[in-house]
């Protein structure tokens, strides 16, 4: 029986190297000589960090012109809308996710089904197995899924006859 999975994962190393070019061109930039910024990576979190808020905010739009440039989806991030500030520094810590949480996982199936295709969905873990018995039927799936207001990226792995 055909079957695919849908899942929803950041490349951790595409992320440690738009990281580092954003940091590369942070040491270059004039407007960030003798002051101290940085980028830092642990885990799947990247804090952004500064003296300033307004310096916080043009670290942000540097490193998001490195995702983009490395095909990182930022919609798999959780950012706060202000950084905080603690002493002298300001910081933006920015989460990314690993996985389909429940509620979206949910959201996904429940557009399949008011769909009526002749699919069935089935949540395994952090993914969402789409099995039916038409290729056709699948394709179609992925192209309605494409299309859909998701709050995460997905990607369609895993495509089997």
């Amino acid at each position: 029986m055909p079957s695919f999975d849908i899942a929803s994962e950041v490349d951790k190393v595409e992320l440690k190297n738009a990281v580092d070019n954003a940091n590369r061109e942070v040491t270059t930039r004039f407007d960030f000589r003798n002051v101290e910024a940085r980028i830092e990576l642990k885990d799947l979190t990247v804090t952004l960090t500064s003296e300033s808020e307004f310096q916080v905010r043009q670290l942000q739009d540097i490193f998001n012109n490195h995702c983009a440039k490395r095909n990182i989806d930022l919609a798999a991030a959780d950012m706060p809308d202000e950084p905080i500030h603690s002493g002298k520094l300001h910081s933006l810590p920015i989460t990314f996710k690993q996985g389909i949480e429940q509620p979206v996982a949910k959201k996904i199936v429940k557009i399949l089904k008011d769909q009526k295709l002749k699919v069935q969905a089935s949540i395994q873990g952090d993914k969402v197995r789409v099995t039916g018995k038409k290729r056709d039927d699948l394709q179609q799936a992925i192209a309605i899924l494409k299309q859909a207001d998701v709050e995460q990226p997905l990607q369609f792995e895993n495509f089997r006859d």
